[in-house]
């Protein structure tokens, strides 16, 4: 494919990114090919450096997933600039004539991705050329944490264009998409590796060595998302043959039994915005596996903060705590009133305009504006009101943000094992509820709409709900997700229809970028319904 070719070769691992809160510091390469490079285990380690950097830069352009998953689903609105373009209601609308002319919303998008899964074939390919000596188990190790990435990049892909084209090796052909299943299996194969051959180190013993790294107990994970999600979307009993039933929720239990992880004791103090001084930091005993960000990004390449947070931000406004941003998740009253007066994951999730007495002024420039914006990742002010990015140094806080995004919690281990029909299945159910409510909680009858619900209220803007909404079928989640409500648009009444019919003529998927379409000479075929 062309894009590959002009997009991905050229990046290769040469332009890895400064990690600084990750786990490697390393200096930029200039004069190393793949011929005289992969020798030794330092190679190995650089090369792998250079693999998380390429997940950690795939939403540094375009539209980050974490934000686009919240706008398909039923949380929140797109939001944006009242003189802005109508891409992001072309994505919460599912609608391509609301934007006829954004043809590549997530165009850079697909050329990042695919450079960070070149960067993991390149080093998987390498490893029988690299000098491992006596050390088997490290060479293990490093192979299982390429071929997660490799697993998570493909499985963000596959879930958001449905048919791509599969690279498991470092290739510059044209190449057609390839059937879904054959992406799916090398996802649960590589997810499996990666679960066989990681060490059994639990949490906290992870630290500070795995600061940022993959863990044995991060692919069992992932693998329970995986296998729900792939199950549910297409109807089928396992996972491409490859992983059961029983076997997953075998994963989720190990993690449960042997990670050594725990719920936080309040979930706010899961979220800076949310806790502030009590936030619980971001090597917590919750989180199995994060994206890591720092407040170092410049113009000049170094590419490692946190790009999208800014988009979730209230509209060109500051309040202390929270920072100004694009607005571009307004949450849907209903999620909103969804919640219990009683449960703390509301006020810890939501910002309430109202509730907070903040005194929003901007509502001329903010479109589909409904009094409620996101609070788990929005951008922060100290009490001198300066940006938290510009406090560290930063100038600019629209890519110094540097909240890393929590990818896989505890919560959703305990939710998932429960889902799969775990023995303990309302113990894990219990727990989490038990968390959100403290005082407050009653009992509840675990039942497969009371976890899809309680699921919706524990991971609201964490990019989750939309997945769990596709999985329970394309009907059911295009009326779970269609509605005629009225927003603001500049301070003025507007009516906001979602069509029910567009999610089913999409499946749920996004567009291909044309410019691809029209770079693979038409190898690459279009998603239904764009």
């Amino acid at each position: 494919m062309k894009v590959i070719k002009i997009g991905i070769i050229a990046l290769l691992f040469l332009t890895l990114g400064a990690c600084k809160k990750s786990f490697l510091d390393t200096e930029p390469m200039t004069t190393v090919t793949d011929e005289n490079f992969y020798r030794t285990p330092k190679d190995a380690f650089t090369a792998l450096v250079g693999c998380y950097d390429g997940l950690q830069i795939v939403w540094s352009d375009g539209i980050a997933l974490p934000v686009a998953a919240e706008v398909m689903s039923d949380n929140t609105f797109g939001g944006t600039g009242n003189s802005d373009g109508f891409g992001y209601q072309m994505l919460d609308e599912f609608d391509k004539s609301r934007s006829p002319s954004d043809q590549n919303l997530f165009g850079r998008n697909w050329v990042l991705y695919y450079k960070a899964l070149y960067r993991c074939n390149m080093l998987i390919s390498k490893m029988d050329q690299i000098e491992w000596g006596s050390d088997t188990q490290l060479r293990k190790t490093y192979e299982s944490e390429a071929r997660y990435l490799r697993a998570y990049l493909l499985f963000d892909m596959v879930r958001l264009w449905g048919n791509i084209p599969l690279l498991t090796k470092p290739s510059a052909e044209n190449i057609p998409q390839a059937n879904p299943d054959e992406v799916y299996k090398v996802i649960a194969e590589d997810l499996k590796f990666s679960a066989g051959n990681m060490p059994s180190t639990p949490y906290p013993s992870q630290l500070p060595a795995n600061h940022g790294r993959v863990t044995k107990y991060a692919a069992e994970a992932l693998l329970g998302r995986v296998f729900l999600f792939y199950t549910g979307y297409y109807t089928k009993s396992d996972l491409v043959g490859v992983v059961t039933k029983a076997q997953s929720l075998a994963y989720l239990e190990d993690v449960i039994t042997q990670g050594g992880y725990g719920l936080i004791d309040d979930f706010n103090n899961l979220w800076p915005a949310a806790s502030q001084a009590a936030y619980a930091g971001e090597d917590n005993k919750e989180i199995i596996f994060a994206i890591k960000y720092t407040y170092t990004s410049d113009y000049n390449g170094n590419v490692d903060g946190n790009y999208w947070m800014v988009m979730t931000g209230i509209r060109e406004q500051s309040f202390f705590p929270y920072g100004n941003g694009w607005g571009a998740e307004t949450v849907d009253p209903k999620l909103w009133n969804a919640y219990a007066n009683t449960d703390t994951r509301r006020v810890a999730s939501i910002i309430s305009i109202v509730d907070e007495k903040i005194p929003f002024t901007n509502q001329s420039k903010q479109r589909e504006y409904t009094g409620y914006y996101a609070k788990k990742y929005s951008p922060m002010i100290g009490t001198d009101g300066k940006p938290l990015p510009e406090a560290n140094g930063n100038p600019n806080f629209q890519i110094g943000q540097f909240q890393d995004y929590v990818s896989i919690r505890y919560a959703d281990v305990l939710l998932m094992a429960a889902e799969l029909g775990s023995p303990n299945a309302q113990t894990y159910f219990n727990q989490v509820r038990q968390r959100a409510y403290k005082d407050a909680f009653t009992p509840l009858s675990i039942s497969q709409d009371n976890l899809m619900n309680e699921r919706r209220l524990e991971f609201a803007f964490e990019g989750i709900r939309y997945y769990d909404l596709l999985r329970q079928g394309i009907d059911k989640a295009a009326q779970q997700i269609a509605q005629s409500t009225t927003v603001l648009n500049g301070g003025q009444s507007t009516q906001k229809t979602i069509s029910a019919a567009n999610i089913i003529a999409t499946k749920g998927l996004q567009q291909i970028p044309y410019t691809e379409i029209n770079l693979s000479n038409g190898t690459l075929k279009q998603n239904p319904g764009w």
